[in-house]
């Protein structure tokens, strides 16, 4: 193989529309996992621009580009996905019948190892080193917004009365119930973001834009327009104020969902579910294939859900003492992480715990009830 790595801002605008166009003929030529947009170039170039040490290998045969491999590295030589941690799909974007070897592109990159945890499927060279596959569900759209609806109907009957029936009580109360699918107000941005850092605090988990390089990423690719990647911020007005929002990436086939939150005072009528709902009749409008929920169990996912894609979480490694010592701190505590979160019987009570932690935080009253073992 003939690699080339370069800095983000040295890729040529040539490799860059070749990199695009293998995304946008991938669903035609048998792996639509890669037209996802945290695949695109747009996605790994502006997570160059927050965070030191992104790169990009090119592989060329013949001189004519035959993959493209984006990856963070570290000055040991650690490797990892672009967006490890909040990207959902990883992976190497190739053209149709291309191999290649493992541990001769880590070794061209610099890289004694590379982490991934959303890897997309198609990806045999990285797959055999993995370490677990997970459900990733998606809901398909490519046959039109009312097929998906009587779909719905039909394998979660009683879930799509009840969201429905709420619209409607919801379209009662308000004078004007509006959504806005690309919304481009900055202000309606900043308002999604400050829900999300609350109900990350609420539900004790990390926040994610407390970290200035996600808030940075975040605001840049709302900004971000190309042919055919973009930002889509969706927003569910009521009377004018918005309820729920969610901010996604888009390429032409595939709406990757990202970050979706609501106003908790509206939570009785569950406007993140019709929000959900009515992206999907958007998307369907604009000529996307599925929306794509990510990684993760969520009772709305196995709702809204016609079927799954599988994501590997594992590392490549070369022989190389950095690789075995990363392996050794980073596998436990993946393998614990792993462990609750596939087990009811682990993850409920954890669940529990990480909510009346977020609530002692945020200065709220908790009762503990003692759990039953």
């Amino acid at each position: 193989m003939d690699i080339s790595v370069y800095r983000p801002g040295e890729l040529s605008a040539a490799d860059r529309a070749a990199w695009s166009a293998m995304q946008s003929k991938a669903h035609l030529q048998g792996s639509p996992e890669l037209a996802n947009p945290f695949l695109s170039p747009e996605f790994a170039l502006a997570v160059g621009r927050c965070r030191r040490g992104v790169r990009i290998a090119v592989v060329r045969e013949q001189g004519e580009p035959a993959a493209f491999f984006p990856f963070r590295r570290t000055a040991a030589g650690v490797g990892r996905a672009v967006g490890l941690g909040i990207s959902d799909a990883q992976g190497l974007v190739h053209r149709p019948g291309f191999t290649w070897d493992a541990r001769e592109l880590l070794r061209a990159c610099g890289l004694a190892v590379w982490e991934f945890d959303h890897l997309v499927e198609g990806q045999g060279p990285f797959e055999a080193e993995g370490s677990g596959r997970f459900p990733s569900p998606v809901m398909d759209v490519d046959q039109g917004y009312e097929t998906y609806l009587a779909g719905l109907r039909e394998r979660s009957p009683k879930f799509t009365r009840t969201t429905l029936a709420k619209e409607r009580r919801l379209a009662r109360t308000a004078t004007e119930l509006r959504y806005v699918h690309d919304e481009r107000d900055p202000a309606a941005l900043r308002v999604l973001m400050g829900w999300k850092s609350a109900q990350y605090r609420r539900t004790g988990r990390s926040d994610r834009f407390a970290h200035e390089w996600i808030a940075r990423l975040v605001e840049q690719l709302f900004h971000t327009r190309s042919d055919p990647f973009a930002g889509i911020l969706s927003v569910l007005y009521a009377d004018g104020r918005p309820v729920a929002a969610h901010f996604g990436l888009r390429t032409e086939r595939v709406l990757a969902c990202w970050f979706p939150a609501y106003d908790p005072h509206y939570a009785k009528y569950s406007p993140g579910l019709i929000l959900h709902l009515r992206m999907a009749e958007a998307a369907a409008a604009d000529g996307v294939a599925y929306l794509d929920l990510g990684r993760g169990q969520k009772e709305y996912k196995d709702s809204l859900k016609t079927r799954e894609l599988t994501v590997s979480e594992g590392w490549v490694t070369r022989r190389h003492p950095v690789a075995v010592g990363h392996r050794v701190r980073r596998a436990p505590a993946r393998a614990l992480r792993n462990a609750v979160v596939v087990r009811p019987e682990l993850f409920e009570p954890a669940d529990r715990l990480l909510k009346k932690m977020g609530k002692i935080r945020s200065g709220a009253t908790v009762t503990v009830k003692p759990t039953k073992t």
